[in-house]
């Protein structure tokens, strides 16, 4: 292994524990404001914050150039007028989301029956404007696996947004003390970066040559994140027909504590993939065992949280939000078949097989979005996670095809956490299974 592909996995090694570090802090802060806020606070207001959520992550996703993905990748990532082209994309994106955030307010207020969506997501929208903003060095970072500071200054900017919520749900007991929080969050996360991290400051610059790179490889991440909208916001949008705003901010409580582990692992992989397999470290046997520890501690936290999911609940909420319990169960479990292949998709994005990497997602996101609305029309709650554990488990062998077409794919990996797998679900539904089978409605 080349000395250079030696220095990145040290960086990446350090990039994980960072990243992890900061994940964890995070929730550890999510989870103690979440507890303040939920006495604060009606479940109605998680509901309704669940609904402007899926506005403000579609209309990202739907508009995602992959400006962070190309910069990590591209071989002028760290060309100043490359740059520049970039932040001005962005901008430009920021300001047309906030304006078509505006426009949706009153048709998903209508869509979803809930009138002060109206009100909420103009305001709300306004974090997509500020994030517009964000310097390009946030990325060069990335690129290059220099991740400390980076991961402080966003740190005390999530610090900063959450206290901020506590503190006007406080002294404003509404879903606007949700909002207002964010928009704080976000503003400070632009401020601090602006002026925290190395390097020249971003100026609107616009060079043919560099927008055209952009845009051709972004055609394919933005195909790929309209599709990745069904994988993370799929489950909310659809629930938001069938369950009511009380229902809805309990199922989001429920979400927001069975997901911890397996969107923990999906952080650190986002972040530290990429340059990995640019740099063709994945021959190191360090990070083979890496994918095996990652994949197999991921499986045993989401078990450990099914088992514990009611007794969880009943410590931390009040008689409110019992009902979460479950909803902890049953996202655990149907989280665990899409672990394992979470660390094959980003060698796609590495090799600039952007084509490859939006076929996956749009299989994923097809076959997810069916099977939770044929099992939600079908069985009800219980029905839809099903058909969501099904999902993962259909497109395993897509994820292996592509992962072995760019020359990654461990198949003793995937067998040996499958079973595993399998031997943990027995377990957790031994236990569950009576109790889960009333969220099915037959």
């Amino acid at each position: 292994m080349t000395q250079e592909a030696t220095g990145v996995m040290g960086r990446a090694l350090r990039g994980s524990a960072l990243t992890a570090m900061a994940y964890v802090v995070t929730q550890g802060l999510r989870l103690a404001s979440n507890l303040i806020l939920t006495r604060l606070l009606f479940p109605e207001a998680f509901g309704l914050m669940a609904l402007v959520s899926v506005v403000l992550v579609g209309l990202q996703m739907f508009s995602d150039t992959g400006i962070g993905p190309a910069i990590s990748r591209s071989p002028r990532g760290d060309d100043p007028q490359f740059l520049n082209t970039a932040w001005t994309v962005n901008v430009g994106r920021g300001a047309l989301l906030w304006l078509l955030c505006c426009a949706l307010a009153w048709p998903m207020a209508a869509l979803w029956e809930a009138d002060a969506l109206r009100q909420l997501l103009p305001v709300a929208g306004l974090t997509l404007l500020i994030s517009g903003f964000n310097p390009t060095r946030i990325d060069t970072a990335n690129r290059h696996l220099v991740l400390g500071r980076l991961t402080a200054l966003d740190l005390i900017a999530q610090a900063f947004g959450i206290l901020a919520m506590v503190v006007l749900a406080a002294l404003w007991p509404s879903v606007w003390a949700l909002v207002w929080g964010a928009l704080l969050g976000s503003a400070a996360k632009l401020v601090l970066c602006w002026f925290g991290l190395p390097g020249a400051a971003n100026r609107f610059h616009w060079e043919p040559r560099a927008a055209q790179e952009l845009l051709h490889f972004g055609k394919w991440i933005l195909l790929s994140t309209v599709c990745g909208f069904l994988l993370a916001q799929g489950d909310k949008a659809i629930l938001g027909r069938y369950l009511s705003l009380e229902d809805l901010g309990i199922y989001n409580v429920g979400y927001f504590l069975a997901s911890f582990p397996a969107l923990l692992a999906r952080s650190v992989v986002a972040r530290v993939m990429i340059p990995l397999y640019r740099n063709k470290a994945e021959g190191d046997g360090r990070l083979r065992k890496a994918r095996w520890a990652v994949t197999a501690g991921v499986l045993l936290a989401l078990a450990g949280l099914a088992l514990i999911g009611e007794p969880l609940v009943r410590l931390l909420y009040d008689e409110r939000y019992l009902a979460a319990g479950l909803i902890v169960t049953a996202v655990a479990l149907a989280e665990m078949p899409g672990i394992i292949g979470m660390t094959y998709d980003q060698s796609a994005l590495a090799e600039g097989d952007g084509r490859g990497y939006f076929t996956l997602i749009a299989q994923r996101a097809l076959a997810q979005t069916l099977a939770f609305l044929l099992g939600a029309e079908l069985g009800g709650l219980g029905g839809a996670f099903l058909g969501l554990g099904l999902s993962g488990l259909v497109t395993l062998p897509l994820i292996a095809r592509l992962a072995h077409r760019h020359g990654v794919w461990d198949m003793r990996h995937d067998l040996a956490m499958l079973g595993l797998m399998a031997v943990l679900m027995l377990l957790v539904l031994s236990v569950t299974g009576p109790a889960l089978l009333g969220l099915f409605n037959f």
